[in-house]
């Protein structure tokens, strides 16, 4: 009988145990620049609910991530930087029969080991030739949402290279057609949504939200949002930009919803949300989008401040002294040892790992462990940057196209809506759903919002007639203070051969152990017109049959359809 009471107490501690670990809850906005939200001090797109989380967290303002979507997120699920990975070049395209390496353990693996439920929704982008390279194969118990880098907002279709077209929803390992004609966005916030209020609260919730918002859809339609939201933004003369602020206002929307349900279902006091963006936004027309950077310096895909200085907050009951501005160096590949110590487990203790455990730096306001990180070398585009202090090293941080070597806006601050003062904004943001949904948890939030509003915003002044223009020789890199010269105005090289010295020899350390990009040229086996017009993991079927007409290589589909009732087995 003892022995039988003794197993039952060791049972009920460890479901304690399991149940005080926090939910968490990361929410990616795809191509979200530094200046697209409003707690940067913008006011020409409203994010309430987004600021709302942000004033009573931590906004993480010297935070980076990296240029573009595929390294982003593998650095984001590993701990590790894609220099380490070989995903350090470009994307997976669609039709790429490469992926992530599945001798990696990623997040949600690790935090399953704790006890948690690993739920995905929306965007995956980390390969899917063969099913094992597929988020329900690497650690997440469900996933609906897509697998390729962008689709289509309403017909859910992926327009890739080279000229590949196909649809592209799943559930789980299903083609989810009954999606067709609904909006993206809110599919998957109601997806999530749908998750948290059936979720079990005895285990802990880890709830992975990539959303599709702000990214372009395909070429012939690339910004898309339902109309009656479009109309709400009238007053932005860009068109453009018009529909890319309903895209915005649809994913603050979305962050609103989820923060909801969190405290709906009693969740939020026990929660850690992480909302970051992937990367710099495409402005002025990058990528067929109209994001916004400013004042920062470049554009997506580049090594620019504005490709990598992330958009990006932390909140959770367990920070002390919220609603601040966090100086604190960090980087993306920090999440995962941070979110596995504030899950309870042990993150500093994980090995092999570039990133750091930042939960008690962060939570308690510590000084920064971190001094320095590789903003990323590119062997392909023969491309490099480093931070080191304030410090940072780069040469040709876009590849070739130095178009976009420039600082591009809207600076939001002079397209403001009609009778929309600073203080209706305000009070916008103090009325949100996440505010009410905020309180309840931590009743004496957003006691400094102004002051902490001013204190997030980076000023550079005029760009000056003798700014760098580019930097372009691999031999001779620029060097700027970023603490200084945020919007890398001037290069500071030839004043300070010390300090280059310095980062070269860091960089070279890190190039050194570089591992070769793992990019493969695409497959015409992936063309969705083989599999019924979706995209899928095309390599665990028979290959279609080549037939050789006029000296030209067609190929006849094995199948005609694939609805995803039939996988490999």
């Amino acid at each position: 009988m003892y022995m039988l009471n003794a197993g039952v107490f060791l049972l009920c501690l460890s479901v304690t145990a399991a149940s005080d670990r926090p939910n968490i809850v990361i929410i990616v906005a795809d191509d979200l620049g530094f200046n697209d939200v409003g707690f940067h001090g913008s006011t020409q797109i409203p994010t309430p609910n987004i600021d709302a989380l942000a004033y009573s967290g931590l906004i993480l303002n010297n935070y980076y991530v990296q240029p573009i979507c595929t390294p982003s997120r593998s650095a984001l699920m590993t701990g590790k930087h894609p220099i380490h990975t070989g995903l350090q070049h470009s994307t997976i395209g669609g039709s790429h029969p490469y992926g992530l390496d599945l001798i990696e353990t990623l997040l949600p693996q690790r935090l399953a080991r704790l006890g948690y439920t690993a739920q995905h929704v929306g965007k995956w982008h980390l390969g899917f030739f063969q099913k094992e390279y597929t988020p329900t194969f690497r650690g997440f118990e469900s996933h609906f949402g897509y697998w390729s880098g962008r689709i289509d907002y309403y017909d859910h279709t992926a327009l890739e290279n080279p000229g590949y077209w196909g649809y592209d929803m799943r559930r789980n390992m299903s083609v989810a057609r009954d999606c067709y004609g609904k909006y993206t966005t809110d599919l998957f916030t109601d997806e999530a949504v749908k998750i948290i209020s059936q979720h079990n609260t005895s285990k802990p919730l880890f709830l992975y939200l990539a959303h599709l918002a702000v990214h372009s859809a395909n070429p012939y339609a690339p910004l898309q949002a339902p109309e009656e939201v479009v109309q709400k933004f009238s007053y932005i003369k860009d068109v453009h930009r018009r529909k890319f602020a309903a895209m915005l206002w649809k994913l603050d929307e979305s962050v609103g919803r989820v923060v909801k349900a969190l405290n709906d279902q009693k969740m939020l006091h026990n929660s850690v949300i992480l909302f970051t963006t992937d990367n710099g936004g495409p402005a002025a027309g990058f990528d067929l989008n109209a994001a916004s950077n400013w004042p920062l310096r470049g554009v997506k895909a580049s090594m620019w401040e504005g490709g990598v200085r992330g958009a990006g907050l932390l909140w959770s009951p367990k920070i002390l002294n919220p609603g601040r501005v966090s100086q604190q160096m960090l980087h993306i590949t920090d999440w995962l040892p941070t979110l596995v110590s504030a899950a309870g487990g042990d993150g500093s203790s994980i090995k092999s790992l570039d990133g750091i455990d930042m939960w008690k730096t962060l939570t308690e306001g510590r000084d920064s462990p971190r001094k320095e990180f590789l903003v990323n070398y590119d062997p392909i585009l023969d491309g490099a940057a480093v931070r080191f202090g304030d410090w940072k090293l780069l040469y040709n941080p876009q590849g070739p196209d130095h178009h976009w070597d420039g600082w591009f806006g809207p600076s939001g601050r002079n397209e403001t809506a009609p009778e929309t003062s600073l203080k209706v904004i305000i009070e916008m943001i103090l009325n949100s759903t996440v505010a009410k949904a905020v309180r309840s948890a931590t009743p004496d939030a957003y006691q400094n919002l102004t002051s902490v509003r001013k204190d997030a915003e980076i000023h550079c002044g005029p760009i000056p007639g003798n700014a760098t223009k580019v930097c372009n020789v691999t031999t001779s890199p620029c060097l700027f203070n970023i603490l200084h010269d945020p919007c890398e105005y001037t290069d500071l090289a030839a004043s300070h051969p010390d300090v280059m010295a310095i980062l070269k020899a860091r960089l070279q350390d890190y190039i050194d152990t570089a591992v070769p990009p793992r990019n493969k040229p695409w497959d015409a086996s992936a063309n969705p017109k083989y599999w019924g017009y979706a995209w899928t993991n095309w390599l665990d079927y028979p290959p279609p049959v080549a037939e050789q007409i006029d000296g030209s290589v067609t190929q006849t589909a094995f199948a005609n359809d694939i609805s995803g009732d039939m996988q490999p087995e």
